[in-house]
Parts: C-alpha cells; sequence; structure tokens
C-alpha cells in the first residue's frame, strides 16, 4: 500500500472542505499539501467526484482511511485522466521523421516510439501500481513539446507554463524551453552558419511569450498573493528542511557522494582515525534518514546543489544557443537539463528519471547514438525504480513487467538501426547484464543473511550506487555528444 494513496486522500479532503486561504497552512496529516495552485484545483475537482465514491475519504481527520471504493475512485482517476498523455504521445509521433524504410508497421519509427512512451515501465508502476498522477503532467509536457517541434510556439509556451503551476519539478527543464523560445521564437531569422540576425528581433513575440507567463503565474498564484500567503505557499513548495536525499536515495551524484562517505567512515574506524563516540549513529546505520550530515566528507547545503546544478545546466544551454538544430537541438538540451538536476538537484526522488526517460524517447528512434544512450538510461532508471514496489507479491510483476519493456526496447531499437553500428559496446553490455545478479542479491539472498536485521538499507544502497553509475555515464555519454556534434552550414543561395 503506497504512502500516495494517503497524501491524495488528503489533499483531496484538505480541497474539498477548507476555504483556499487555508488550503497551504493546514497540517492535520504529515502529508501536507506541497505541489503548486493548479494541481490543488485538480485535487478540488476531483473531491466533487469523489464524494460519490465514498464521501469518508473526504474528512480531514480520517487519516489512513482506505476503502475498495476509495482505491477504486484513485485507479480510475489516474487512468481517466491518462487521455493527455496519450493524445500528446500521438502528437509526438506526428513530429517524428518516419521515412526511415521499414518491412512492416512494427518496424516504423513512429510505431516503435509510440509503445516505447505508451509502454513505459517506469511510468507504469510509479503511476497505476505505486500511484501517482504522473501521466497527465508528462502528457502536457510531451505535447508542448510536441507544439514545439510544429513551430506552434505560443501553444508549447502556454501549455509548459500551465505545467509548472501544476508540479513545479518541470522547472529542471524550464531553460531548455527559455533558451529556445528565445532563440526562435523570438529572432525570426539566421544567418546561413546558423548565427543569429540580431536585426531580426521581435518585441512583439517577446511580449507576447512574456503576457502568457504573467497571465498563467496571476491565474495561479495572484489569489495567495492578494491574501498575502506567497511566503507560505513557497515555504510549501521547497522544503529545503527534508534534507540531501530522498528516503529511497535516487540514483545519482550524491547517492555516490553518500556511499563514499560511509566507505570513509568505516575506512577510518577500521584505522583508528575517528572516534567512535563523535559519530552521529544515523550517518552509519540509517541509510533512509532525512536530515544527513556528513561524517569524513563535507555536509552539502542547498546552496552547493543550487551552484553544481546551474554548472551542470550551462553547457547544453550554450549549445542550444550558438549551435541551433532545430527541435532535435532542443530535445537534447531538455533531457540535459532534467539529467543535471537529477544528478545534483537537492532531495531528489527517484522518479524523476522519468524526466529524462521520456523526451530522451523522442531521440532514440531517430539516431542510432542517441538510441544507444536510451537503452542505458532505461535500463538503470527504471532498475532504480524497483524499491518502490519492495513487498513479495509484487516482486514477479515488476521484473516481468521491467522485462518486457526492456526486451521490446532492444529488439525494436536493433531491428531499426540494423544496418548501422552496435547499439551497445560490449562493456556497456556487461554493465547492465551485472543488474541481474544484483537483484537476485538484493531481492533474494540478503534477506536470508543476518545481515539484513543489522544493516537493512545495503540493497537499496547497492541499487542506488551501482544505477548511479550507469546514469551518470548516459549523462556524460550524450553531454560528449552534443557539444562535439559540428553544425550543418546551410548552402547559401544563388
Amino acid at each position: 500500500y503506497s504512502t500516495d494513496f494517503e497524501v491524495h486522500r488528503n489533499w483531496l479532503a484538505i480541497t474539498h472542505n477548507l476555504p483556499l486561504s487555508q488550503w497551504y497552512y493546514e497540517a492535520t496529516s504529515e502529508w501536507t499539501l506541497d505541489y503548486p495552485p493548479f494541481f490543488a484545483w485538480f485535487e478540488y475537482a476531483l473531491s466533487h467526484i469523489a464524494k460519490y465514491f465514498d464521501p469518508k475519504m473526504l474528512v480531514i481527520e480520517n487519516l489512513n482511511y482506505t476503502s475498495r471504493a476509495t482505491i477504486f475512485f484513485q485507479r480510475f482517476s489516474v487512468i481517466f485522466t491518462d487521455i493527455l498523455f496519450i493524445y500528446a504521445v500521438r502528437e509526438c509521433c506526428r513530429c517524428v521523421n518516419g521515412k526511415r524504410a521499414a518491412k512492416d508497421i512494427l518496424e516504423k519509427p513512429t510505431f516503435i516510439l509510440a509503445v516505447l512512451l505508451l509502454w513505459n515501465f517506469g511510468l507504469l508502476i510509479v503511476d497505476h501500481i505505486h500511484f501517482q498522477y504522473n501521466g497527465f503532467l508528462f502528457g502536457l509536457m510531451l505535447l508542448s513539446v510536441a507544439r514545439l517541434c510544429q513551430k506552434r510556439y505560443l501553444e508549447g509556451a502556454l501549455l509548459f507554463a500551465v505545467l509548472l503551476h501544476f508540479k513545479h519539478i518541470y522547472i529542471y527543464v524550464a531553460p531548455a524551453y527559455g533558451v529556445y523560445l528565445l532563440r526562435s521564437y523570438c529572432f525570426t531569422a539566421n544567418n546561413a552558419d546558423g548565427s543569429l540576425k540580431w536585426r531580426s528581433f521581435s518585441l512583439l513575440h517577446v511580449t507576447l511569450l512574456g503576457l502568457i507567463v504573467c497571465l498563467v503565474s496571476a491565474l495561479s498564484l495572484g489569489p495567495f498573493i492578494v491574501l498575502g500567503q506567497l511566503p507560505q505557499v513557497i515555504s510549501r513548495l521547497f522544503p529545503f528542511k527534508r534534507g540531501l536525499c530522498h528516503a529511497y536515495w535516487a540514483p545519482n551524484f550524491w547517492a555516490l557522494y553518500n556511499a563514499m562517505d560511509k566507505a570513509l567512515t568505516v575506512f577510518g574506524l577500521k584505522c583508528n582515525f575517528l572516534d567512535p563516540t563523535k559519530i552521529p549513529k544515523a550517518s552509519m546505520t540509517g541509510g533512509l534518514v532525512q536530515e544527513f550530515q556528513h561524517t569524513v566528507l563535507p555536509s552539502v547545503t542547498p546552496l552547493a546543489t543550487l551552484i553544481c546544478t546551474f554548472i551542470s545546466i550551462l553547457p547544453s544551454v550554450f549549445c542550444l544557443w550558438f549551435k541551433p538544430q532545430g527541435p532535435r537541438g532542443f530535445l537534447q538540451c531538455l533531457v540535459l537539463c532534467a539529467l543535471s538536476s537529477f544528478m545534483f538537484g537537492w532531495h531528489v526522488h527517484e522518479k524523476a528519471i522519468l524526466l529524462a526517460i521520456l523526451p530522451l524517447s523522442l531521440l532514440s528512434v531517430q539516431r542510432v547514438k542517441d538510441a544507444g544512450i536510451y537503452l542505458i538510461l532505461t535500463t538503470t532508471g527504471h532498475f532504480s525504480l524497483f524499491p518502490l514496489l519492495f513487498t513479495p507479491p509484487e516482486l514477479p510483476i515488476k521484473i516481468l513487467l521491467m522485462l518486457l519493456f526492456t526486451v521490446y526496447s532492444f529488439s525494436s531499437l536493433k531491428s531499426l538501426f540494423r544496418r548501422e553500428r552496435p547499439l551497445l559496446s560490449w562493456l556497456e553490455t556487461i554493465y547492465l547484464f551485472q543488474l541481474v545478479p544484483l537483484e537476485i542479491f538484493c531481492e533474494i539472498v540478503f534477506p536470508l543473511t543476518p545481515w539484513k536485521r543489522h544493516f537493512p538499507f545495503v540493497p537499496l544502497l547497492l541499487t542506488s550506487v551501482y544505477c548511479a553509475l550507469g546514469i551518470m555515464y548516459a549523462w556524460l555519454k550524450l553531454y560528449i555528444s552534443v557539444l562535439t556534434e559540428r553544425i550543418p552550414v546551410r548552402p547559401k543561395a544563388e
């Protein structure tokens, strides 16, 4: 039973029973409202349907309340809102070049892309087994991407602005949107070498984009500004006191950093370099703590993660500006922004890897180089989500679903690029195959050992660290590909 059922039940109750002025102050449950206002209004709308299924779920004091009707409503609401995701996938498929030769429809890039998005293993387990509403949110993002690819810039900007006020995690990819819109929409012409014609700058286009951002922000945050509650809303949206890492360590740079700190601590104790009485107990045996103080390495602050994220994003943004390659360059920058924020952000959730995997799907069916990176990222990123499903009955389900998706991903992309070089090197293949013994150890062998009682965090640590290596490798490989790629120069008209 996922805690997200109670999270969203509580939000339904808050928005249904309390006035707007109390939404971001109510704290009866530990799962306080910490999403932007548009999502709160979404919960408010759902609550007026939920009351016909089970009114008791809308009682704020009914903490951890559950019933068959409640679960059915929550599951059904996710399925229904996925209609937007399905439509967005259709629009994205229309943007993909489908001219590559194929024997039948099953080998067409558009068909493969549709399956990779609609049947995405990570989104399936996070939304429909674990339970969340990521489907329609990613639908908004993919639809905005499709509109930008179709040069319907204002629609794309509007959809992304609305998305930001549904879930603020998408601010990770805002630099890609901002730079691309400025480069492609506000400057209406380029020179033959791809550089800007500065005289083509359109003040009208900038004004229209600014109006969209301001109007959407006013509609979302305006009531709380009038009530003088904007600081309270911001404090809920960005709770920096939650600690560097989420309870389930996201497989990013900080997972490697934490693991290194633990290893150095153990080594220091064995060699009597550290005083055992001065080491916080949680730093050695907790594994899942929120407030984490490092023992040997310097403790990381929110400002440090912000600086690291900003520096890691900069090269991709510069490439999008100075090496414009149209929609493909935008997608590359979007994926790199998502991965950079995932690698170095503060309190990153493991589910945030989907923010990079889904848009990378669009690139994977167009170039063999991107297809290889996609396979590495999806396999390791999806495997890192396994700890979300931790009950014994869920073990065969998650293994079977991931196996089906992974086999299809490899076979379909291999068939698509069968006339080109191999998708993966032998070292990359060996790395991915090692996920099998890792899963066997974590799920079958380790629970039978006496270590489980004293070191319950070890399987999670091993999963996060091993997957972090693969995700960081995919991030670096994509970055190198983007930075070293040459810009095709258009021939001058005679």
